[in-house]
């Protein structure tokens, strides 16, 4: 009988009390798993440190940071499994070269995700949160001075129509908006089934009454959207990110906001997080924020760590999870050895 497989998991899974804050079975799920073993890594670091995963086959992550310095000298570590779509905390071409593959979760939050931008477009758009203060304050009578503006006939434009951008416009289809979007990646009949028109980066800005940030962060996305692009959208437009905070950039947002460049944002994701207190942003009326959280509920936090667990489980039989992030790690004679080396040593 060989040894069981060492699965790590980052502190930040679990609360003060090291109890996994994730609701439902959680760690239970991993007694389906045979031959199988995991403790909590004790202490949370933003970035990984290579004592930190010496001896561990696979690691659930979340929030540290991967770089290559964590990586160094390690040569078991088969996996990285990071809760959620986004994978721009971990160095994907380090991971790659120390033979790693990198899992993500998109069919936890793609729902979800989705939810989160239509909460913004009816919020913004029936100005809930002013509504709120007037009860709150006592200004009931004011209720007419702050009227809302309706959906039919709008104009709803997203940059990215991926898995959350694809969900988000089959929600949106009963509201009967026009759905525009721009994403090179795709063709038209991607996104046919959803009513979706593409069209270029200037079509969209210009005609989006709401307008959606749905893309991955990059090389090529950071600061998409500046002060070119905010100008040219209407002043009447709300902008709308949950993607990520550095595909906007912030300074220049603000700007649009103050000067009236656009109506307002509703923003889950800022380009430094957690927000600094004098953010002009925290003061202002025309926008919602969240603190990159609106999509954490019981469903989307239970359904993304069963994939997690259910993705070792896959590694502990010899296949690979359809989710891999860095296909071309296959071809990795490292990762091809550290793999032959694990599978002999749980038999």
């Amino acid at each position: 009988m060989g040894r069981k497989a060492r699965i790590g998991i980052t502190r930040d899974f679990f609360d003060e009390e090291g109890k996994l804050w994730i609701p439902g079975p959680g760690l239970k799920l991993f007694d389906d798993i045979p031959n199988v073993e995991y403790k909590m890594i004790p202490e949370f670091k933003k970035e990984i440190t290579p004592d930190q995963i010496e001896g561990l086959d696979m690691v659930a992550t979340f929030r540290p940071l991967w770089t290559k310095q964590s990586l160094a000298g390690n040569n078991q570590l088969i996996s990285a499994h990071r809760g959620g779509v986004g994978y721009e905390r971990l160095d994907v071409p380090a991971v790659t070269d120390a033979g790693i593959m990198l899992f993500i979760t998109p069919d936890a939050v793609r729902r979800p995700m989705a939810v989160v931008y239509m909460t913004f477009i009816l919020a913004l758009n029936i100005r809930l949160l002013t509504k709120d203060k007037l009860v709150r304050a006592g200004r009931w009578a004011e209720q007419s001075h702050y009227q809302g503006w309706g959906l039919v006939g709008r104009t709803l434009g997203a940059v990215g129509v991926g898995n959350i951008g694809h969900e988000m416009f089959k929600m949106a289809m009963p509201l009967e908006m026009k759905h525009i979007a721009y994403d090179p990646y795709l063709k038209p009949e991607d996104v046919v089934d959803v009513g979706v028109q593409l069209v270029d980066l200037d079509t969209v800005l210009k005609e989006s009454d709401m307008l959606c940030i749905i893309c991955p962060l990059n090389d090529k996305t950071r600061h998409l959207i500046g002060e070119k692009e905010l100008k040219k959208m209407k002043k009447t437009a709300f902008l709308i990110n949950a993607a990520r905070g550095p595909i906007v950039d912030e300074t220049a947002l603000i700007r649009a906001l103050n000067e009236g460049w656009i109506r307002g944002a509703g923003i889950d994701v800022f380009e430094q997080e957690p927000v600094q207190n004098d953010n002009p942003l925290l003061k202002m009326d025309n926008v919602i924020l969240s603190p990159h959280a609106l999509a954490q509920t019981d469903q989307t936090m239970s359904h993304m760590w069963q994939i997690i667990v259910n993705q070792m489980a896959t590694l502990v039989r010899g296949e690979i999870p359809t989710t891999l992030v860095n296909k071309e790690v296959l071809e990795s004679l490292v990762l091809k050895e550290k793999m032959k080396k694990f599978q002999e040593s749980i038999k």
